[in-house]
């Protein structure tokens, strides 16, 4: 079947680039070299902003700027609430434990710690977790242990 790809290119099928700005004889030399007359944009090295809105107030500086910083160094932990250490129904709780429920995908590198928000009804075992110090008392109250 005839198909448009598989045509050979002869000699001769691509002409070469034109070269600008190479003296009258190029066909676009001379004076211009077809940058128009005149302006910023006719000159050497007049580039224009693309965040340049002509005299208006850019876009940039029109919109909301987030305030702040955000240290790239923080630690990032996966959070655990402490309602969830009751929802989950365990006696000992380790990132392992946490992996086989299915409760994370994968352990970060910073670990998972425990918030406190609710008291803790039934006795549990933490190892290997970072406890905040209300999570803590509220766990150690009904006689569990965090290592």
């Amino acid at each position: 079947m005839f198909d448009l790809t598989k045509l050979n290119k002869r000699k001769g099928d691509e002409q070469s680039k034109k070269r600008i700005g190479r003296g009258y004889g190029s066909g676009h030399g001379g004076h211009t070299s077809t940058r128009g007359s005149k302006g910023q944009k006719s000159r050497t090295g007049g580039k224009i902003s693309p965040y340049f809105e002509g005299g208006q107030l850019r876009i940039v500086k029109r919109l909301p700027h987030t305030k702040g910083f955000s240290s790239p160094y923080k630690d990032k932990f996966y959070i655990l609430k402490t309602s969830m250490l009751d929802k989950l129904g365990l006696k000992e709780v380790s990132p392992t434990i946490l992996l086989k429920k299915g409760l994370f995908k994968k352990v970060p590198k910073d670990g998972i710690k425990l918030l406190f928000d609710t008291k803790v009804k039934s006795p549990v075992t933490l190892t290997g977790i970072k406890v905040s110090k209300s999570a803590k008392n509220s766990i150690e109250e009904i006689g569990g242990k965090v290592l």
